[in-house]
């Protein structure tokens, strides 16, 4: 995959999500890609954190976007990304003009243009505010 295609799923995959675009969102990831992050048991009452295929990320993308707005999520980004060979990652720092927010990193795997595996990596702002939710399914 080239770089003009991952720099693509960059952008659009933070816009899609910003505006609340589950189809368009949905539709970044391939059928039977993998997503894992510690906000899937915090609000699908699930023990784990892995969803597979467009049926389990759909359902995902569809409840977490019902719960915005939220102050917290800011969707301030540096600008700044990493790619390289299939894998691209950006960060949403804790740290914004405005004030903090989640603090997040965003890891994929990427192939024939879609998204394969994404990981989600919580910071600890981040993670204070879903502990609880995440320790009563421990």
């Amino acid at each position: 995959m080239n770089r003009e295609a991952a720099e693509r799923i960059y952008r659009q995959w933070h816009d899609f999500a910003r505006t609340n675009q589950v189809s368009n969102l949905l539709n970044m990831y391939a059928e039977d890609a993998i997503l894992e992050s510690p906000l899937v048991p915090a609000i699908l009452n699930r023990d784990s954190g892995t969803l597979r295929g467009h049926d389990e990320i759909g359902k995902f993308l569809r409840e977490g976007t019902k719960r915005r707005p939220n102050p917290l999520v800011r969707w301030y980004r540096t600008g700044r990304y990493f790619y390289q060979d299939y894998t691209l990652i950006w960060e949403y720092p804790r740290e914004t003009p405005d004030g903090d927010q989640v603090d997040i990193l965003e890891l994929m795997e990427l192939a024939d243009e879609k998204i394969k595996q994404h990981r989600i990596y919580w910071g600890w702002f981040g993670c204070k505010l879903i502990s609880e939710a995440l320790a009563s399914k421990g």
